[in-house]
């Protein structure tokens, strides 16, 4: 009974300190994607107020952004979402921001401008998007204007949604069902397309 006793206890402290290092681990991945939100807002407004392209925006650039270069911010008004947007999906990006997925269109170019982000971070409120929602693309060469068109629920293998469209396109992946737990064994989809001729002006936000 001692022996029980002792193990039951020892099993609640073990119990205790992993509660206690989940939430320290919740607490740092929390504060470092702010710092990283806020650093990458602060360039993000150097650029606009500057007069440097986007890269690979324009023929005349030679390079293509690198992973983890700040390319733009995406701004849902209605669903409160603004969050920048930097080049690339791996875990470290996604886990300080939303992901432009490298072999898609960038902002600006023609075709399927794709991006991915968590659900259960900072594409949560996706979870509440409508037809018709107005979404914008912030970029240092200009402001990039969409409505959103449909959203769907697909398999993870489901690779059509990355694929090239000759309409200037705008696709937003999450994972799905938004209140699973564990990994989540499903794809969110909110399909969006251009609205206007091109590039607003660039505001120094």
């Amino acid at each position: 009974m001692v022996g029980l006793r002792r193990s039951a206890h020892r099993a609640a402290w073990i119990l205790l300190a992993a509660g206690v290092a989940a939430l320290v681990y919740v607490g740092y991945v929390t504060l470092n994607a702010r710092a990283y939100q806020a650093a990458a807002q602060q360039h993000l407004s150097a650029l606009r107020a500057s007069d440097v392209s986007l890269p690979a925006a324009s023929p005349s650039a030679p390079l293509a952004p690198t992973d983890g270069d700040v390319i733009g911010e995406i701004d849902i008004p209605r669903l409160g979402l603004a969050v920048a947007v930097a080049q690339g999906d791996s875990p470290a990006i996604l886990q300080r921001g939303i992901g432009h997925l490298t072999e898609t269109a960038l902002p600006g170019e023609a075709g399927n401008v794709v991006l991915a982000g968590h659900r259960d971070t900072f594409f949560r409120p996706l979870r509440r998007v409508r037809v018709g929602d107005a979404v914008t693309l912030k970029t240092p060469v200009g402001d990039f204007d969409y409505l959103v068109e449909s959203t769907a629920v697909v398999s993870p293998d489901d690779l059509e949604v990355l694929a090239p469209t000759d309409a200037r396109t705008l696709t937003l992946i999450t994972c799905y069902p938004f209140t699973y737990i564990g990994s989540a064994p499903n794809r969110f989809i909110v399909r969006a397309r251009e609205v206007g001729s091109g590039a607003r002006s660039k505001t120094t936000k």
